[in-house]
């Protein structure tokens, strides 16, 4: 969002929507607003009591106001006269829903904690025997009946021994009003920028999640999440051009989207700047020359089964269907032309090495970059291969017109297999078709070389 409001004139309007749960029953947690909370004398934030040591029944050492509960003191502690392996905090505020519905609580914290609501503990650490933790991961309290206006008297108790002490306190608001303030923020835009995907909170490894599509960290649906995709199709009803950019460490089936919506960014987890990147992706600033590294399938009926680990169906190499996206795709904002694929040698040894030539040509209007991938398939190989093998790559910069050659060089032990009965890897006599392309499924030149096994 900051990325794309510092890629903006300052007169220029940016209305924002959360929209939707991140999955069925799993919604976005945030870290609560200071306008939700007053310290216990009325006045806007939290208040905070500072304590030596890990008893809170003294007198606090330091008190203040804080705007919210959101805190990462890394190796210090909050006030210099602390020690930061031996210290305790308490906030105090009254919580003040701006809508009545179904919140969920939740702390993220490397710190011993407890949260208190109106006098009941709804939420405490439980990671070890100290109950601290270094990685500060989220959980929450079952969904809680809130009233708007109404104030909640909260507490969270805290004490740290180690260092690197965080605790942040968020909540999941109602869900039933994001899509409907989604669609309103759309109609009054000219244009729309749908940011949706997955999250490391849903994708990982052993974790505790169970929803619609996820299990334990793994995925049993390939499909956008469920309140996403009704999102998608609600904006995209509203007919304001739409961009739609997905944030996932897995491929997605975006089949409705891939046919709806007239630009579709591809930006994993980007990082601490990944917002500017995308903004300058999308303004037109940068010209996107990103690959993907696997393929995107339209449906997980078109894979084997999960419990399988044959690779028989899977990846470019082995997949015999038509993908979504295949591996090695990507779009420029201009086109390329590919000519002239030639071979240092007509015929390889198995010991030798060739060398692939490829002219590429920008033949759109604007400066880009292409990648230029080759690959190689063995069609009458006399045992089980794949398709077709990636054998090298290379991005190249090419002004509007003008035209690069591209060279790899190849050595014949590439198109080695591995022999079983022998225990060694093999070269075969026989014919090699070498293809150049800009992706998996769009080879743009090919040309055959033959391979000469050596003698045993």
């Amino acid at each position: 969002l900051r990325g794309i409001r510092d890629a903006l004139p300052p007169s220029t309007r940016v209305i924002t929507a959360r929209g939707s749960e991140t999955a069925t029953d799993f919604p976005v947690p945030e870290t609560i607003p200071v306008s939700a909370l007053r310290a216990p004398d009325g006045r806007p934030g939290v208040h905070v009591e500072l304590f030596e040591g890990q008893s809170l029944d003294s007198a606090a050492r330091f008190t203040r106001v804080d705007s919210t509960i959101d805190v990462a003191w890394g190796e210090g502690s909050p006030r210099a006269e602390l020690s930061a392996t031996n210290f305790s905090v308490r906030w105090s505020a009254l919580l003040v829903p701006p809508v009545t519905g179904n919140y969920r609580l939740g702390v993220a914290a490397t710190m011993k904690f407890r949260l208190v609501v109106d006098d009941s503990t709804v939420l405490r650490s439980k990671y070890s025997s100290t109950a601290e933790f270094p990685d500060p991961r989220l959980i929450q309290t079952v969904p809680m009946l809130l009233e708007r206006g109404r104030r909640y008297r909260v507490m969270i108790e805290a004490q740290n021994t180690y260092g690197d002490a965080q605790l942040h306190l968020s909540w999941t608001s109602p869900s039933d009003t994001l899509e409907a303030e989604a669609v309103h923020a759309a109609e009054q835009a000219d244009a729309v920028v749908m940011v949706l995907g997955l999250s490391s909170r849903l994708e990982g490894e052993e974790m505790p999640v169970a929803v619609e599509g996820f299990r334990g960290g793994d995925r049993t649906s390939i499909d956008l999440p469920a309140p996403q995709q009704r999102l998608l199709e609600r904006i995209v009803a509203v007919g304001k051009p739409t961009v739609l950019v997905l944030l996932n460490g897995s491929a997605l089936a975006v089949n409705w989207a891939d046919g709806h919506v007239p630009a579709i960014v591809e930006a994993w987890y980007p990082g601490q700047a990944g917002g500017s990147a995308i903004a300058d992706v999308l303004f037109g600033d940068y010209n996107p020359a990103g690959r993907l590294p696997v393929t995107f399938y339209k449906n997980v009926e078109d894979l084997p089964p999960f419990e399988s680990y044959a690779m028989a169906g899977r990846s470019y190499r082995f997949f015999t269907g038509v993908p979504l996206y295949p591996f090695g795709h990507g779009l420029s904002y201009t086109t390329f032309r590919y000519s002239r694929l030639r071979t240092s040698v007509a015929s390889l040894r198995a010991n030798d090495t060739v060398t692939v030539r490829v002219n590429v040509t920008n033949s759109g209007a604007l400066a880009g970059d292409e990648v230029v991938q080759l690959y190689a398939a063995i069609p009458s190989s006399s045992v089980s291969r794949s398709r077709r093998d990636l054998r090298g790559f290379a991005r190249v910069h090419l002004m509007p017109r003008q035209t690069k050659t591209v060279s790899f060089r190849v050595p014949a032990s590439s198109f080695a297999y591995w022999d079983a009965a022998r225990q060694r890897w093999q070269v075969e006599s026989g014919p090699v078709r070498l293809e150049a392309g800009a992706s998996s499924a769009d080879i743009r030149l090919t040309k055959t070389i033959r391979l000469h096994a050596s003698r045993d």
